[in-house]
């Protein structure tokens, strides 16, 4: 095995004694995958984004789309889950590339990962609000401001971050089962019914019609979008139980559960409006009709009552679990003394819970910062908040995704060569790459169209440069470290779980 110079123990400690750790053998498998799975939100997903993909995308072949997304992410997952079987690191994608591509690029991937999960939150406290605010004027009639249910859940976030992993896995648990089986109930009694008003129809999944459409890259972005934070299993290794199994496990369940559900709820939703009617319904002035109108017809009106209320604590759950991943990404930044004062604040660990409470916090007044910068400069919660930083943040992280996956061909032929594999850690890990890439140019290529009535804004037009700015501090960062301070540098990316470090 080939080892880098200076590579760093994985117990190094400062002046206080060792590094603070995770609390260990906090979650299991099944946490793991429903806190990976609650960051792609499937409900916010299926309403937020089905009926735009629908009406402005590929048409009736969005589920077709979920399909190609579904194999293109899990050839991905292939390369990525090789290397989690080695490294076990909070950081993620920030050590996985460390120790792949070197300090330099795994630092600016680093700072890159952390830059989305922290915008991400805000994002999906826009998105919360708007529901909270939509559904209780229109379920009772009160009119409360949407600033005091980004308050909420701020503190929501805030909380169940400070106690530990195993009090958000169980709040996780209960808002992902009851929103993904209201979703199920529509699905599944549209094909209990023999399919819509036509009966059943194939050319929703025919992968051939997923590149058709008034604007199939746009169509496909969106269904790639909708798994954003699936590679968060990654981060909960040190808090996991035997994580040289349960992470690889985790992340193909992830991937493989959510792409079914996925495919399945919007085939059946398009489905069961009808091929033309859902055209027309998800072009209509309520988009959501593609959603409540087949739930109405084959389940009934209080299953639409539900939804609208699901829809809300759907994005709650997204947005905790973002919050969470966001904290872990400050504390294993921090924790390395990437600068020396982080280490004893945000690269600290609660002394009882075992939580990332401090980082936690700071990613509370980050989002609170943004949230108001947002709110001081008039923009809508959903249309200006949510849009704008959910495609900043997921630029981001789809260019950490393209460069984790080359970090994967380098990592296996320069330290385990004896572990290469011609799919596993080659052919998979460099499909996964180049169609990750190609993901990117989507994006840009349709920035405009995704962000509707913000096409014109300048938070949209500097997002490339945004990201290429904090790609460009990590790199300065690292090279600086590199030569003013060589033995902080040899700790870039190196800080792993002790019983399962890099061997």
């Amino acid at each position: 095995m080939a080892v880098d110079e200076g590579v760093a123990p994985a117990a190094e400690t400062d002046g206080d004694g060792a590094v603070h750790r995770l609390k260990p053998n906090a979650v299991g498998l099944l946490g793991v995958v429903f806190m990976a799975v609650a960051t792609a939100a499937p409900i916010t997903a299926m309403t937020g984004n089905v009926p735009f993909m629908v009406s402005s995308g590929n048409g009736i072949g969005a589920p077709a789309s979920y399909l190609v997304a579904m194999v293109v992410l899990a050839i991905f997952s292939v390369g990525f889950t090789s290397m989690a079987k080695h490294i076990t690191s909070t950081g993620a994608f920030y050590g996985f590339i460390s120790y792949g591509l070197g300090r330099t690029v795994g630092l600016a991937s680093g700072l890159l990962a952390t830059f989305a999960y922290v915008v991400f939150e805000p994002a999906l406290i826009g998105i919360f609000s708007t529901f909270a605010t939509n559904t209780l004027k229109d379920q009772t009639g009160l009119h409360i401001p949407w600033w005091a249910f980004a308050v909420l859940m701020l503190v929501i976030n805030a909380t169940g971050t400070w106690f530990g992993v195993s009090v958000a896995e169980k709040l996780l648990v209960v808002l992902l089962a009851t929103e993904v089986t209201v979703l199920a109930a529509m699905a599944v009694s549209v094909a209990f019914h023999g399919g819509g008003p036509h009966g059943f129809t194939f050319a929703p999944v025919n992968p051939v019609n997923a590149f058709k459409g008034t604007s199939a890259g746009l169509g496909l972005f969106f269904a790639f979008w909708s798994w954003v934070g699936f590679e968060s299993t990654a981060m909960y290794g040190e808090e996991s139980r035997d994580p040289k199994k349960i992470i690889p496990k985790a992340t193909m369940i992830s991937v493989l559960g959510v792409g079914v559900f996925y495919v399945f709820v919007s085939w059946m939703a398009v489905t069961g409006n009808g091929e033309a009617a859902a055209v027309h319904a998800a072009s209509s002035a309520d988009p959501l009709a593609l959603f409540f109108d087949p739930t109405e017809r084959y389940v009934g009106h209080w299953a639409v009552v539900v939804m609208q209320w699901l829809m809300i604590t759907g994005s709650l759950a997204c947005g905790m679990a973002f919050h969470n991943c966001a904290a872990r990404y400050l504390y294993a930044l921090g924790r390395e003394g990437v600068l020396p004062s982080l280490k004893n604040t945000i690269g600290r660990t609660h002394v009882r819970h075992g939580s990332p409470h401090i980082a936690g916090l700071v990613q509370t007044i980050v989002s609170a910062v943004l949230i108001g910068a947002f709110w001081a400069a008039g923009k809508d919660p959903y249309t200006g908040t949510y849009v704008l930083l959910a495609i900043l943040g997921t630029m981001a992280i789809l260019v950490v995704q393209a460069v984790c996956s080359f970090a994967v061909l380098v990592y296996f032929r320069s330290h385990h060569p004896e572990s290469r594999h011609w799919f596993r850690t080659f052919a998979a890990p460099l499909a996964g790459g180049v169609a990750m890439l190609a993901v990117v140019v989507l994006l840009v290529s349709n920035m405009g169209a995704a962000a509707g009535p913000e096409s014109g804004s300048l938070v949209l037009k500097a997002t490339p440069w945004l990201v290429a700015l904090v790609a460009g501090t990590g790199i300065g960062c690292a090279q600086y470290l590199k030569r003013r301070s060589p033995e902080r540098y040899a700790l870039l990316g190196r800080t792993v779980l002790e019983e399962t470090k890099e061997r």
